[in-house]
């Protein structure tokens, strides 16, 4: 057998350390899979707002990327959208890909800090 170096202690974890890492996002990414492969539905209150998220049924916006799933923060649809890696992103928070349509909605709530979401293709009143 030979003998244990540093070099090969340190190699050694630090494989441990990546297969660990993979098997975690693994498994978050299943525990927020529902039965037909997409995401699970949710519906919660995260920082005083109502989100919700379901798989999205008929054509329309979501069919065209291939998401088929519907987020809402308050009763207004945030667009999503899921990127080729399995990541989402939403209209709101576009350049900060997350890794479900929960987080999306999270986000989004947070970028929002209390301000409405409009609807998309609507404009806000000037004042």
């Amino acid at each position: 057998m030979p003998e244990l170096t540093r070099r090969r202690a340190l190699g050694a974890a630090a494989a441990l350390a990546a297969a660990a890492g993979a098997q975690t996002v693994a498994v978050a990414r299943a525990a927020d899979t529902g039965h037909h492969g997409g995401p699970e539905a949710f519906d919660e209150v995260y920082r005083g707002r109502r989100i919700t998220g379901r798989a999205a049924g008929g054509g329309g916006h979501h069919h065209e990327h291939g998401a088929g799933y519907a987020v809402f923060i308050d009763g207004v649809e945030l667009h999503v959208m899921q990127n080729a890696d399995g990541s989402w992103i939403s209209v709101v928070s576009h350049y900060d890909p997350v890794p479900t349509p929960r987080a999306a909605a999270r986000a989004a709530v947070v970028e929002l800090q209390g301000a409405p979401l409009v609807p998309l293709g609507m404009s806000m009143p000037q004042q």
